[in-house]
């Protein structure tokens, strides 16, 4: 018992302030889950701004349109009006939210003044920029839920293809989420990231076939829609609802997924550097 007693007495106290550190290969799951539920608790927290608004603005659109241009406006590559425009208001409604969900969470953190408790834990730039996504796509995916349903009860429309309609979905937030952290990290005032949102993200996103085919801009405008990626975000799952497309699906989903990798580099970059993050 004595020569036990000795080796226990021997051996080096563990230090316990080393937990949560990373190693090569290693992950912090602890603080990145910690994260991920943080990114989703704020946009549920006030449910009525972050998921019944959007559904409630989705709504306007359609019967908006429906009044005013469904009756004169014919069949659109096969579809009617309303049918042809209920896909691209869904994604349009899904990359805002996203995009809001990860540019307002870090804006906020920056004009606040906490930021730095999400940047002092031992999370990776890597981490960082998964845990906002992850908060960005559960957003996009609560959105998309409540505008199918909104469709199918009303419209009567189903997703001809659903799985892809979920791919389409979260690779869209995704792609906006990453944008949302670089314009975040970017603006250091709330005037700043509504000049962002006002000029560059809204334009993209009305501008992009949500409430037309492209086939109808004259050529110019319609080689230059087709370097826009949330283009192909929203005629590929106008595809997955509808079965028609102004472009080829696989073409959509390869462009959109480089678009977001890109992006998400530029973020992950950005972390690294500690651009406009630190004082």
């Amino acid at each position: 018992m004595q020569t036990r007693s000795s080796d226990a007495a021997s051996r080096p106290a563990r230090d316990f302030t080393d937990m949560g550190t990373r190693r090569f290969g290693a992950v912090n799951w602890l603080g990145l889950g910690t994260l991920c539920w943080r990114e989703i608790m704020r946009f549920t927290a006030v449910w009525t701004q972050t998921l019944l608004a959007p559904l409630a603005t989705a709504a306007l659109f359609l019967v908006i349109f429906t009044i005013a241009i469904g009756p004169t406006r014919g069949d659109v590559m096969g579809v009617p009006f309303t049918h042809f425009i209920a896909p691209g208001i869904l994604m349009m409604t899904v990359i805002q939210n996203a995009f809001a969900n990860t540019s307002s969470s870090i804006v906020i953190g920056k004009v606040q003044g906490n930021i730095v408790d999400t940047l002092m834990p031992p999370l990776s730039p890597a981490e960082l920029v998964t845990g906002y996504l992850v908060g960005a796509i559960g957003r996009g995916l609560f959105v998309a839920v409540a505008i199918s349903a909104g469709i199918a009860i009303f419209l009567g429309i189903m997703p001809l293809h659903p799985f892809m309609l979920i791919g389409y979905v979260i690779l869209g937030s995704a792609f906006m989420g990453a944008v949302g952290i670089v314009a975040g990290i970017f603006a250091n005032k709330f005037d700043q990231m509504a000049a962002i949102t006002n000029f560059v993200v809204t334009p993209l996103a009305f501008l992009s076939g949500t409430f037309y085919s492209v086939e109808a801009l004259p050529p110019v405008l319609n080689e230059i829609t087709h370097f826009n990626p949330i283009f192909y975000l929203i005629d590929g799952l106008r595809y997955s609802v509808l079965g028609v497309s102004d472009s080829a699906p696989a073409l959509g989903a390869t462009i959109a997924l480089l678009s977001t990798l890109a992006v998400s580099g530029i973020a992950l970059a950005m972390f690294m550097r500690g651009y406009r993050l630190k004082a």
